[in-house]
Parts: structure tokens; sequence; C-alpha cells
């Protein structure tokens, strides 16, 4: 969570950056403000479990940040959350039944699908290659950078989606030849996880 917190504010300009395209240009600085919170609440959050303190994360992220980013980011932590309540440690079919579980949550606060350009269209795809790295007992390790790869190649394609949820849909087929800011989002978060590993 420290590292996905980190990197959201590290690259605040390069998603503010990519969201001016076809959005309104505030992704990567609603995102960074929201994970500022995060850091600096850090060690007040409740960690008598995992499911605790994602729970306090998705509060955080929910009722801190502004636009669409609070509501669906905060989303996906509360239904991660519930996965992991009462757990102190995550084995990789609890990994990949949070993401399923933040992914379905997305989707019906949302009201987004694969396909719309967001970053369902990378989340998805990286689940599905780490739930395959699980089943096949890969190493956790190259399970992580299986899943970026997979993650930034989604989300590169996205570039040849057009927007149909979000601000970026306003702008039909002008969308069209960049990617989904959201998706970039996902990939990066990927790399640097599975580069910190």
């Amino acid at each position: 969570m420290k590292t996905i917190a980190q990197t959201c504010v590290e690259n605040e300009t390069y998603f503010c950056d990519l969201d001016a395209v076809a959005g309104d240009g505030d992704f990567g600085y609603s995102l960074a403000r929201g994970f500022e919170i995060v850091l600096e609440s850090w060690e007040g959050y409740d960690r008598s479990d995992l499911g605790s303190f994602l729970g306090g994360v998705a509060l955080t992220m929910s009722s801190r940040i502004g636009g669409s980013s609070g509501p669906i980011w905060g989303t996906a932590f509360l239904r991660a959350s519930s996965v992991a309540r009462g757990k102190q440690q995550l084995e990789g079919a609890d990994v990949v039944a949070m993401l399923r579980a933040a992914t379905e949550g997305i989707m019906a606060r949302g009201g987004a699908s694969l396909g719309d350009k967001t970053l369902l269209d990378a989340l998805v795809p990286l689940t599905d290659a780490i739930e395959a790295g699980v089943r096949a007992g890969s190493d956790p390790k190259a399970i992580a950078k299986s899943a970026a790869v997979v993650a930034r190649d989604a989300a590169e394609r996205t570039s040849t989606l057009t927007a149909r949820r979000g601000r970026a849909s306003y702008t039909g087929e002008r969308s069209v030849g960049s990617p989904d800011p959201g998706a970039i989002a996902m990939a990066v978060l990927a790399e640097r996880i599975a580069g910190t590993r």
C-alpha cells in the first residue's frame, strides 16, 4: 500500500498530463492529494487485520478526494478489504479475490465495463495474469513481473478505444489515439510493485 501511495504521489504530473489530453487534467492531482493523506495518516490506521487497514484507506480515499477518483478508488479498496477481513497475511488466491472484488466494485460504482476505456481495461487483464500465475504455482516475483507486462500492454492498447465513461467520454472520437490515464496508472503501479518485491 505504501508503494502504491508513494507512486501515485510521485507521478502526479505525469498522470495529469495524460488526463489533460481528453479529460479535465486533474486525475493525477486527485490521486496524489488522496494518497498524501493516506501517507500522513499511516500510523493511525487500524492494523488488527488487513481488512481493517484497507477499510481505513478506503475511507480516506472516498471521503478526502474530489471528483470521480475518490468514490472509484475508495470503493475498490473497500471491496478488497472485505476479502482481507480477519487475515494477517495473504496468499496468492486472496490477492486475486481482492482484485476481483475491487473490479466488481468499480464496475458497480462507475457503471463501466471492459472496453469503455477506463482503468478496468488494465486491471482485469492484470488480475487474469496474476490468477494464471497463482494457479500454475509460479514464484510470486515472476507473477508480479508477468502481470506488470500484461498491464502495460493492455494500458497502451486503450489508445485504440473510444472513451465511454468519465470526462473523456465527452470528447467522443477525439479520445482515440491516447491511452486512458487510469489504465496507465494501473501499469505504472504494477511495474513499481514488480520492481520492489
